[in-house]
């Protein structure tokens, strides 16, 4: 970028308000600032000129020979990569360089280019069709998180596991229906990213400056040309909507909660003192100082992303708090929020990665299924059904057993019947007198989960249940996304050439 002050730069490319080229120190705090985001806006700035000129062409606004001019410098300029293209500071932003680069070249046809549209509107639409893109490739890398779990809890739809909560035994579970806990959370965030790309695919162009323009500009048609599904109704609200970069950086952080909760448990589980999943080495990252140590890094940095975009949620509602119909505050966003979109996408799809390459200690996890009193929730409920008591003198009988067996230090997994008869007999007045068989069963944790037989409880076939359910929303959410994307791909296919027929039609 070259940061030198055109002669009457302003006066060539806006009208002739201001007197005085920019200062330095506005270009170099701002408009380098707006410059900084053509690499994310170049393309959508490119299909916007396009889209306008060919609608203005059509609306017979431009005359056929300048519009057939200016789509050829159009089309000329769409095949130039940004690096090869000179971006001035003193030209303010990216949509001003491109018009200063046409007039060059042709300063008749390139006076079209504002024919009912103000300076931000390219930008606008760009910022969308920069959005639309990244939400379609989100939903892809939130498709394959899934897919990755959905694998894995299959592979241990019966492998035993304690669960916590505290990080302290609970019960007795199974690894694959505490995997598919954090797959139901993406089928919802896959809802969201649903709702969220049909809002953002409504097409801001042709608003004129705020309130329609008197020129016969057909918004539909821009929409078509576009990609998008329609035109935001209302011209003023289609300026800059400051609700949508809120919401996607609300959807984005409610992923990211899910995905840092998972990382941190498998964070915790991965200590020696827990030592039951182990990482990839390829996920790990050594200390240069420790040579023991192989840290799971990339768990840490899925924990510290979210910290990361949880701050841009609450940016982007700090930005947005400003009078309406103010629409420089969003250069703030217009370029953070595809980059947020980037690193969400590039974190997800490291997360598929860390989860597909676990390696999961199964006997650790069945041993310590029965251990810490993990069946002492089921052994109340045999103790309510086999003595005819009420759920909560059930609940002190058990509480009281476990605490005579810990300050005896007496077992550590199953409760002896003895030391339930005595805490009955202080708690109740007389023993419990259970029959051995049903203690017996509560000693082996599989026949503990293997009851959980109700919908979406722990057992193989719910599990299995819950597996297909999982796979029907992955694949619907697939299908979806693949057709949204031929459509985007077949709108601009569609519109260059269309510019091209134009371009070539003198």
């Amino acid at each position: 970028m070259t940061p030198h002050a055109a002669n009457n730069t302003r006066g060539q490319g806006e009208g002739a308000r201001l007197k005085e080229s920019p200062a330095p120190e506005l270009m170099q705090a701002a408009f380098r600032l707006e410059l900084a985001d053509a690499p994310i806006l170049w393309r959508g700035l490119s299909l916007a000129d396009l889209a306008h000129i060919v609608m203005l062409r059509e609306m017979e606004i431009a005359p056929r020979a300048a519009s057939a001019r200016l789509l050829h410098l159009l089309l000329e300029l769409h095949d130039l990569p940004l690096s090869d293209f000179p971006l001035d500071l003193a030209l303010e932003d990216v949509y001003s360089n491109r018009e200063a680069w046409l007039r060059k070249r042709d300063e008749d046809a390139a006076g079209w280019m504002g024919a009912g549209r103000p300076r931000r509107e390219p930008a606008t639409i760009a910022y969308r069709i920069a959005v639309r893109e990244r939400l379609l490739s989100l939903t892809e890398a939130v498709i394959a998180l899934g897919q990755a779990l959905v694998e894995q809890a299959d592979t241990h739809a019966t492998t035993v596991m304690p669960d916590y909560t505290y990080l302290q035994h609970a019960q007795p579970t199974s690894l694959g229906h505490y995997l598919l806990s954090f797959v139901y959370p993406l089928t919802r965030d896959l809802d969201r990213l649903h709702a969220l790309y049909e809002r953002t695919n409504q097409s801001p162009a042709g608003i004129g400056s705020i309130n329609g323009s008197r020129l016969p500009v057909n918004r539909q048609r821009l929409a078509e040309l576009l990609g998008f599904a329609s035109a935001i109704v209302n011209t003023r609200d289609a300026m800059w909507q400051v609700d949508t970069p809120v919401e996607l950086a609300s959807l984005v952080t409610m992923l990211f909660l899910h995905l840092d909760r998972l990382a941190e448990d498998l964070q915790i589980w991965n200590t020696a003192e827990f030592d039951l999943v182990e990482l990839a080495d390829r996920h790990a990252r050594i200390s240069l100082i420790m040579p023991q140590k192989k840290n799971p890094y990339s768990l840490a940095f899925v924990r510290g992303m979210t910290g990361h975009l949880l701050g841009k949620m609450v940016s982007f509602a700090a930005v947005g708090k400003t009078p309406s119909a103010q629409m420089d505050n969003r250069i703030f966003i217009i370029g953070e929020t595809p980059r947020m979109l980037d690193h969400a996408i590039e974190t997800v799809q490291l997360m598929a990665k860390v989860i597909a390459g676990l390696t999961f200690n199964t006997e650790l996890m069945a041993q310590r299924a029965g251990e810490g009193y993990a069946q002492a929730t089921d052994l109340a409920e045999v103790v309510m059904t086999h003595a005819g008591l009420n759920y909560r003198t059930a609940h002190r009988i058990v509480g009281l057993a476990i605490r005579l067996a810990l300050d005896r230090q007496e077992h550590v997994g199953a409760i002896p019947s003895d030391l339930l008869d005595e805490a009955a007999q202080q708690v109740i007045g007389r023993p419990l007198a259970l029959p051995q068989a049903v203690l017996h069963e509560l000693d082996d944790p599989h026949t503990i989960v293997a009851t959980r037989q109700g919908l979406g409880g722990a057992a193989e076939e719910p599990v299995g249940v819950m597996l297909s359910q999982c796979r029907t929303h992955l694949q619907a959410a697939h299908g979806w996304r693949q057709a949204v994307a031929e459509r985007l791909d077949s709108s601009e296919k569609n519109l260059l050439e269309l510019a091209t027929t134009f371009a070539k039609a003198n």
